[in-house]
């Protein structure tokens, strides 16, 4: 395997909805180059990127995966990534190692909401874009409404520097705008090759409209470039690549070009383009890296060969008889097979043992890497998903990939009780490779939690457990952690007399409840005067109290926002202990508690919905209908509107579904703890009793 320094590589997502063909356009540039030796299929499960038994059943990318392409003495990085929603997480991780984008437009559908989702992604990283129209040669295939749905739907910046010479069956080559030649396909063309000719007469017209509309875009980017071209000079073609490059990476053109991988035609040109116009490792700006105990201080990160070893975990996945296989990408510094390098973020040591260049499922061992490009290596120890791999003498931590909160939420336990513990190990091993989804034991309900992107994302994640580890999960909607509070006050008597035989036990108190400001918690009062319970109990009767409030009143939720008092009691001199006055504590609590007219609290979040503005009828009617209170909107640039409102933790479950299907997957939101709130009573009565139909089932089994 050649070796390649920063300046000859390119790193580029392939991001895009699913089913734009972002898969098989991966396949065909590794095959057409000559880097793979094999053009494989994703409905059977053969292309190159697609490495999982869950993708090949399903016919879709559901994780990330990595290839290459050498073409002309240049090493261009192919980061294959999800198109679904559920699973962005990897798509962003993707964009995060990579230096440009290319996203697929599918001929036939034009931009849809994942094409959009990644596009902003790509904008927000200051990442120059290139646009591929793909799957030219399918049914329905139409590059000029694509195109149209480009400038109408992501920006007006769009420039196509290719145009197609038919389409569907009927689609037969490409007209290149710079070199201003026709590529001729034939069918059963192996990798892509092409005879190059004039500009048929038929397609004369449309190249000139494409052409002209090319040059002035580029000459507007260029001061010179623009004299030259009202002065009515011809620019080089050489000229207008190098000012296409330039407003690239200013985000002030986005190329357009088109294909058809499976056939890979378009493959080529394809190819020449990611080298001539996307910006190598060593172009990119430099980053910026945390240093020091409290990582308080920075430090530039150069693509320089002598600086100190820097490279960010990027993703992590568990491959069958290997283990777990880390990808990283390197941001400064060279490293060697079996170096020893640092992992900043957890202060461990590693050694890198067989460093690889992924090839999809393949994995290409190499002596070293340098700086910008990506590699992988199996059975780090301590190494996961967003881990800075640096060095001992300097140690930095590179920004973290800022993955998306989890949407849906679920309670999971194992199917049969004897695989609780392999369920919890196989979660935790789903989180390392996947950050958007996530698990937590809740001590208030009692159960575990997981979260994810949607339904979809979750369905294959318990998949692969299933696959993993042989172990079947079943799920539940959660329990809410709702509270349990007094109104009024009331106070009363707790007596504990036990006499079965020699010492009894006897404790006896009086105490008074009544409520707190909300959020203020549990107070214990000590009123006792004259010594009627000695010191020494007194605390026993406030852990009696808080042991009975924690068990509730009403559903059997925690007790909140309350004082105790305890202003009376007597004690005898032989049997009573702290024990007896514990039990005092709970019977007092149980007895008065009732008559305080005991209320539900539920949990509140605050939530921003993101919206188109076609939806947001639909999207506030929808949060007025969960018991929503809505706070206002604002106009959020690239998405439509925002709205921020308060709503019961209740009413948000499998939310992101509705809001999906309401907004054609255009809407977003996140969601975080907001307090804790009165519940209505028609709604109180319903919890209160569920809270009673589970006990009496429990009582039955």
């Amino acid at each position: 395997m050649k070796e390649y320094r920063s300046e000859a590589i390119r790193n580029v997502a392939v991001v895009g909805h699913g089913a734009s063909g972002k898969t098989t356009l991966v396949d065909a540039l590794a095959f057409v180059s000559g880097s793979s030796k094999r053009h494989g299929q994703v409905k059977d499960g053969t292309a190159l990127t697609v490495t999982s038994p869950e993708e090949v059943e399903r016919g879709f990318s559901i994780s990330m995966g990595c290839a290459f392409a050498e073409w002309r003495d240049c090493k261009i990085n192919l980061i294959d990534t999800p198109g679904f929603l559920d699973f962005q997480g990897d798509a962003i991780a993707g964009l995060t190692a990579a230096d440009g984008a290319l996203v697929t437009i599918a001929a036939a559908a034009g931009v849809e909401v994942g094409t959009e989702r990644m596009f902003r992604e790509a904008m927000r990283r200051r990442d120059p874009v290139l646009f591929v129209v793909a799957l030219m040669d399918k049914e329905h295939a139409d590059f000029d409404a694509a195109y149209q749905s480009i400038k109408d739907k992501l920006t007006a910046k769009v420039v196509p520097v290719e145009i197609p010479i038919g389409a569907g069956a009927d689609f037969k080559g490409i007209i290149n705008l710079f070199t201003k030649k026709a590529h001729i396909f034939s069918a059963g063309t192996k990798a892509g090759e092409y005879q190059e000719t004039d500009i048929p007469e038929s397609e004369r017209a449309r190249f000139e409209k494409y052409h002209q509309e090319m040059v002035e875009a580029v000459a507007a980017t260029d001061d010179n470039l623009l004299e030259k071209f009202f002065n009515g000079e011809e620019i080089p073609g050489d000229v207008e690549m190098a000012a296409m490059k330039e407003a690239m990476k200013r985000q002030d053109l986005f190329p357009l070009l088109c294909c058809s991988a499976q056939l890979t035609w378009g493959a080529r040109t394809l190819l020449d383009f990611l080298v001539q116009l996307m910006p190598s490792a060593y172009d990119m700006e430099e980053q910026k890296a945390f240093k020091g105990s409290e990582g308080d201080k920075t430090v530039d990160i150069h693509p320089e060969d002598g600086a100190p070893f820097t490279a960010l975990a990027f993703k992590t996945m568990a491959e069958p008889h290997v283990g777990e296989v880390t990808y990283f990408r390197t941001f400064s510094g060279t490293v060697a097979n079996g170096q020893e390098v640092f992992n900043a973020t957890r202060d461990v040591a590693e050694k890198l043992v067989h460093l690889a260049i992924p090839q999809g499922r393949e994995r290409v061992e190499v002596p070293r890497l340098f700086p910008g490009d990506i590699g992988c290596v199996a059975k780090l120890k301590n190494t996961h998903t967003n881990d800075t791999l640096s060095t001992k003498e300097h140690p930095v931590r590179l920004p973290q990939i800022e993955f998306p909160q989890p949407l849906v939420t679920y309670s999971v336990r194992a199917a049969a009780r004897a695989d609780e513990e392999k369920l919890q190990v196989g979660m935790h091993r789903l989180h390392d490779e996947d950050p958007t989804f996530e698990t937590h034991y809740n001590p208030e309900t009692h159960e575990t939690i997981l979260s994810g992107m949607g339904e979809r994302h979750i369905e294959v994640s318990m998949a692969r457990l299933k696959r993993l580890l042989n172990v079947t999960a079943e799920l539940r909607t959660p329990r809410i952690a709702y509270r349990e509070t007094l109104t009024s006050h009331a106070e009363g008597q707790g007596r504990h007399k036990k006499q079965s035989g020699g010492r009894g036990q006897f404790g006896d108190c009086w105490i008074r409840l009544r409520p707190a400001p909300r959020g203020k918690g549990y107070e214990y009062v000590d009123a006792i005067k004259g010594g009627v319970i000695p010191r020494a109990y007194i605390p026993a009767v406030d852990k009696g109290v808080q042991e009975a409030a924690e068990r509730g009143i009403l559903a059997g939720y925690p007790v909140v926002d309350f004082i105790c008092e305890c202003f009376d009691g007597s004690s005898h001199s032989v049997d009573s202990n702290e024990a007896s006055f514990r039990m005092a504590g709970i019977l007092g609590f149980k007895n008065i508690a009732p008559k305080c007219r005991p209320v539900l609290l539920e949990p509140l979040d605050e939530v921003e919905v993101f919206t188109p503005d076609l939806y947001l009828g639909d999207v506030m009617g929808d949060i007025s209908g969960r018991r929503g209170h809505i706070l206002g909107s604002d106009v959020e640039e690239g998405v439509g509107t925002k709205v921020k409102a308060i709503v019961p933790q209740s009413e948000l479950y499998l939310y992101a579904t509705k809001l999906q299907s309401m907004t054609h997957g255009r809407g977003t939101f996140v969601h975080k703890f907001h307090m804790y709130e009165l519940m209505p009573a028609e709604a109180a009565a319903k919890v209160i009793a569920e809270a009673d139909k589970e006990k009496k089932e429990e009582i039955d089994e």
